[in-house]
């Protein structure tokens, strides 16, 4: 049920009602404390009151005391030392008349002498009686006096039993706790003992006082909390809700993405990459389109050529003319193919980027592998000798990467310089370090070179400046090395050789 209630929250919403039900939880049993604890010091207070009378009565009963006001004052005076911590203590006979109280002796510190000798009433000093008095007469402003509590507990249904009387004001705190003198199984009369217990009203002030204030500085803590939360992390994330509904509904409503990317922490951080994801996505949707429109152009133009070729074919006789056209299918059939292979490893090389590790590999002994396979098929086949020049002699030409990627950007740049270079000529794949510690890799070829004064164009997909033996080509060989190294974080550059035919192609990888 809980669940389902905070379900469909915000998380502010959530966090708010949350705090919200622990605070109810905590000021439940804080009040529970509260109620319970007040209970708990009057009960420790009555316990020792009810000790005191038990003594008292023990007192009179061993000592025979007579329960009239002569030989009750004669006590209070002989046995003071037992209310010393009381405010006063009353006696009762059994008509409820009034035959001893604390109040009407001299009982100041003075009186708690060593002296054991009982102090006669007319030796208390007159200013002393007034002063006494006029306190009393404060004291019993706005409360019950003794003997009303004496009547209303001689009606209660605890009458026998130990009482003990609540009266509490603005500034007191009283308990008075009543109970039977019984000796030799007979009820001679009553005791009651007042004990103004101020402390146990400051003790449940404190707490109370302690509660609230506890309870102000935690909602406010929460309530600060709680914007701080808001501004500088809720909101954020709502704001990265949005851009991502403003993507996925392809809006041209604007967002404020850059502020977000301009924090220096987590938020900052997930905002670019989610920026940066975004804006990959949407580059390569816009390659896939791009690359889908020129792949159905490249394919329509040898189908055009096929369809016309295949008309002409079945409407001809001559051999001669048969086989021109039986070529022109050939190759047509074979570029038709080069691009669906070609097309179909790109898409392959996609999903593998996307799940293959980068690992530090040594870069030289990739290229000597490459180069031998070459050279075992076209320098017997063609004469073509492909050489590998290693420029420092540095045994280091580690780089971060993908081993087999790497061996694909050599085979597609030797393969492509085999392509333009006649037999019998040479091919030079060079590897070095530069002053920075990059490394170089070149090839150089004694083919055509590059027709292009602009010879980004030749990295191009479907470049439409095509050599001769264009069928053979998809056109997409020098378009895959590009995206290959730009994945290696490298740099790829072709030109043509300076002071000979040829062309060359540098590419540089960081260093691992």
């Amino acid at each position: 049920m809980f669940n389902a209630l905070i379900k469909n929250l915000s998380i502010l919403k959530k966090f708010l009602f949350v705090n919200f039900v622990f605070f109810i939880i905590i000021g439940t049993f804080t009040v529970l404390y509260l109620t319970n604890v007040q209970p708990i010091l009057i009960k420790k207070k009555t316990a020792n009151h009810i000790q005191i009378i038990n003594n008292t009565i023990s007192h009179i009963d061993r000592l025979k005391i007579k329960f009239n006001n002569q030989d009750i004052r004669k006590f209070l005076f002989s046995t003071r030392f037992l209310f010393q911590n009381l405010d006063r203590v009353i006696f009762f006979d059994n008509n409820f008349n009034l035959i001893g109280d604390t109040d009407t002796l001299d009982l100041d510190p003075r009186s708690f002498s060593q002296r054991l000798d009982a102090v006669e009433l007319d030796q208390i000093n007159d200013k002393t009686l007034k002063e006494k008095k006029i306190k009393k007469e404060l004291k019993k402003k706005d409360k019950l006096s003794p003997k009303d509590i004496l009547l209303n507990y001689s009606k209660s249904k605890d009458y026998g039993r130990p009482y003990t009387f609540v009266q509490e004001n603005y500034n007191q705190f009283l308990l008075t706790t009543i109970k039977n003198i019984i000796i030799d199984g007979k009820n001679i009369g009553f005791i009651t003992i007042t004990e103004n217990a101020n402390d146990i009203k400051n003790a449940i002030d404190e707490r109370k006082t302690f509660t609230i204030r506890t309870a102000i500085i935690v909602a406010i803590v929460i309530l600060i909390f709680s914007i701080i939360l808001n501004r500088y992390f809720l909101k954020p994330i709502k704001n990265l809700v949005d851009y991502t509904k403003i993507i996925k509904d392809k809006s041209k409503e604007k967002t404020n993405i850059n502020i977000l990317k301009n924090r220096n922490d987590e938020l900052g951080t997930l905002s670019k990459s989610l920026d940066d994801m975004t804006h990959n996505l949407q580059q390569r949707i816009q390659s896939a389109e791009n690359f889908s429109t020129d792949l159905v152009h490249e394919i329509r133009n040898p189908l055009a050529s096929l369809k016309s070729a295949t008309e002409i074919l079945n409407e001809t006789s001559d051999k001669s003319e048969r086989l021109k056209l039986l070529k022109i299918l050939d190759h047509d059939i074979l570029r038709i193919e080069r691009l669906i292979t070609d097309y179909s490893q790109i898409l392959k090389d996609e999903v593998a980027l996307s799940k293959e590790p980068m690992n530090i590999i040594d870069l030289k002994y990739i290229i000597k592998s490459v180069v031998d396979d070459f050279n075992n098929i076209y320098e017997t086949k063609r004469g073509i000798k492909i050489e590998f020049i290693e420029k420092n002699n540095s045994s280091n030409y580690k780089i971060y990467g993908i081993e087999n990627r790497i061996e694909q950007i050599i085979a597609n740049l030797l393969d492509n310089s085999i392509s333009f270079s006649s037999d019998n000529q040479k091919i030079s794949v060079e590897l070095k370090k530069d002053n920075n510690g990059n490394v170089l890799l070149k090839v150089i070829d004694e083919g055509q070179g590059f027709k292009e004064k602009d010879t980004k164009k030749i990295f191009q997909r479907f470049y439409s400046n095509r050599p001769e033996k264009f069928g053979e080509h998809s056109g997409l060989g020098l378009n895959i090395v590009k995206n290959l190294v730009d994945l290696h974080g490298g740099v790829i550059r072709a030109s043509n050789n300076p002071n000979q035919k040829g062309a060359n192609v540098e590419i540089t990888f960081p260093k691992s």
